[in-house]
């Protein structure tokens, strides 16, 4: 539960920002990637899904990358929980800012526009023939551009990619801005998203929300349990 000193920090802070994880949507039915159960833990037909999930998969083997991400990736009937709400509030009032790893769009539903997506958005697609923008109910369709045969993909940062030089600034930037930094519901072992806590100002308090501990340094207060039970407790 919320103890009165981390609610004591959020409620000093003047910007916080937020770090997030897979961990964040499994309250809302979609797997993490990295624990026992995740996406991660089984191969799919015989693949690895950090080679299904790569730069050199979609360019070999178009159809295997598709078959893969329209069966493990897609759940569009999620909706965002407390964690999603919460921080959506924050970010809305102006408090605070939120970068995360999610692809799964939840951020937005829960009406955060103030969201850096680090990896990108599953549901905005576009042809990588020509660029042009598809509707994720098409690609849900077929994996082919119906104007020009170019194949559709979900604009996601694929193994083998780098992450936009627009993330990145946007990251840096709302890191050096925190005097409150919050992770919350990641392994934070993926770089370079980890690497971004170098930019954290010196004076800047860092409280964790995991299950459990990972390596971020120096950190003020460790909530080491359920991340949805947390929010559910936090005011303001």
């Amino acid at each position: 539960m919320m103890t009165e000193n981390l609610q004591t920090l959020f409620d000093q802070a003047q910007h916080i920002t937020f770090m997030t994880g897979a961990g964040v949507s499994t309250a809302s039915g979609i797997p993490d990637y990295r624990s026992k159960s995740g996406l991660y833990s089984a191969k799919f037909k015989g693949l690895p899904p950090e080679y299904l999930l790569s730069h050199d998969c979609f360019v070999q083997q178009p159809e295997m990358f598709y078959d893969f991400v329209k069966e493990n990736l897609y759940f569009p009937d999620a909706k965002p929980n407390v964690i999603h709400e919460k921080i959506a509030a924050l970010c809305q009032s102006g408090r605070a800012s939120l970068i995360t790893q999610n692809i799964d769009n939840l951020d937005r539903t829960a009406g955060n526009d103030q969201v850096v997506e680090f990896h990108g958005n599953l549901y905005r697609c576009y042809c990588s023939k020509d660029g042009e923008q598809v509707d994720w109910h098409d690609y849900m369709k077929s994996m082919y551009h119906d104007t020009d045969h170019g194949i559709i993909r979900p604009d996601i940062v694929l193994y083998g990619e780098s992450i936009s030089e627009s993330a990145l600034q946007r990251s840096m930037a709302a890191i050096e801005a925190a005097d409150l930094l919050v992770i919350v519901g990641t392994s934070f072992k993926v770089y370079p998203f980890a690497g971004l806590i170098n930019y954290r100002q010196p004076n800047a308090k860092l409280v964790v929300v995991n299950n459990e501990p990972i390596p971020a340094g120096s950190v003020t207060a460790q909530y080491s349990g359920d991340a949805e039970t947390f929010f559910a407790g936090l005011k303001g």
